[in-house]
Order: structure tokens, then C-alpha cells, then sequence
């Protein structure tokens, strides 16, 4: 019988290139396992990338026609496998089971919570104006946008939140 595990809460950072995404997970994610939480990431790449390199025995063993391969060390793991599609954050999550939420940079059009970093000097106009998954918005601005703000570098606060 397959044990059923409780859907983990999954939140979106979502913003124009450059505008601090991922120096915020960064300095979040620390943040929240001070409180606590067993937290895992991840970040949507919408030009493909490869970690495998040829020649190497995990690489070898996918040309071999593996379809699914891990290379496991006593520190660290990887999976590598081949996708027909882009996954859908319900398609990934199962490999975070056991933690308590999972953070995305990007996935803006999947419906989930989002949190928006804006910064006007990158871009005019934030993406999430109106969008309903909206739960907060990380900007030095004055912008309302019917959501708790908090400023860039208060870290504590949204993670509290």
C-alpha cells in the first residue's frame, strides 16, 4: 500500500530578469530553516540545461538507454532523467516529500501562491498586477498593490509571514 503524503505548500517567486529572485530564496531559505522549516527549491529554466557530461559512467548508463538515472555520493544526489514536457510543480513536488514547502523561481503561469520581486529601474510595470495568486510583493517602491509589501531587505518578515 502507498503511503499518501500531504500536499506541500508550494510558493512561486515571480519578477523581470534581474530583479533579485534569487538572492532572495537565497537569503530566505536560511531564514526559514532558523524556523524551522525543511524547505526545497526549484528554479524553472526555460532554455534547457544539461548537469550530465559525456563520458562520464551516469552519462553513459542514459546513452545506454537508462530512463532514469541517479548518481548518489554519501553527501549529495542527482536525478537524471529525460521529460517529454515541461512539469507541472504537482509533477515535481513528489520529490520533496517529507518537507514542510517548496519555493519556485519562475512558474508565474502555474496558479500558485506567488510573491513578486519589483524593481522599477529594471522594469516599468510589475507582472502580477491583479493576478489573484498574488500574496505579496518585495519592492523598495511605495506600490500598492493590495498586498502585504516588504522591502528587499527584510527578510525576516516575509519569511515570518
Amino acid at each position: 500500500m502507498n503511503k499518501q503524503y500531504p500536499p506541500i505548500p508550494i510558493v512561486s517567486f515571480v519578477g523581470h530578469s534581474n530583479t533579485g529572485k534569487t538572492t532572495l530564496i537565497e537569503k530566505l531559505v536560511p531564514e526559514l530553516a532558523r524556523l524551522g522549516l525543511d524547505v526545497g527549491t526549484i528554479k524553472h529554466d526555460v532554455h534547457g540545461f544539461d548537469i550530465d557530461v559525456p563520458g562520464k559512467d551516469s552519462w553513459r548508463h542514459k546513452q545506454a538507454g537508462a530512463k532514469r538515472t541517479i548518481i548518489a555520493s554519501p553527501k549529495k544526489l542527482a536525478l537524471i532523467q529525460d521529460t517529454d514536457h515541461d512539469l507541472s510543480l504537482e509533477e515535481l513536488a513528489v520529490y520533496f516529500r517529507g518537507l514542510n514547502l517548496i519555493l519556485t523561481e519562475g512558474y508565474m503561469r502555474e496558479g500558485k501562491y506567488k510573491v513578486e520581486v519589483f524593481r522599477p529601474e529594471v522594469h516599468s510595470e510589475p507582472l502580477c498586477q491583479g493576478d489573484e495568486n498574488l500574496i505579496a510583493l518585495v519592492s523598495d517602491t511605495t506600490l500598492d498593490l493590495g498586498v502585504p509589501r516588504f522591502r528587499t531587505g527584510d527578510v525576516a518578515g516575509l519569511a515570518s509571514f
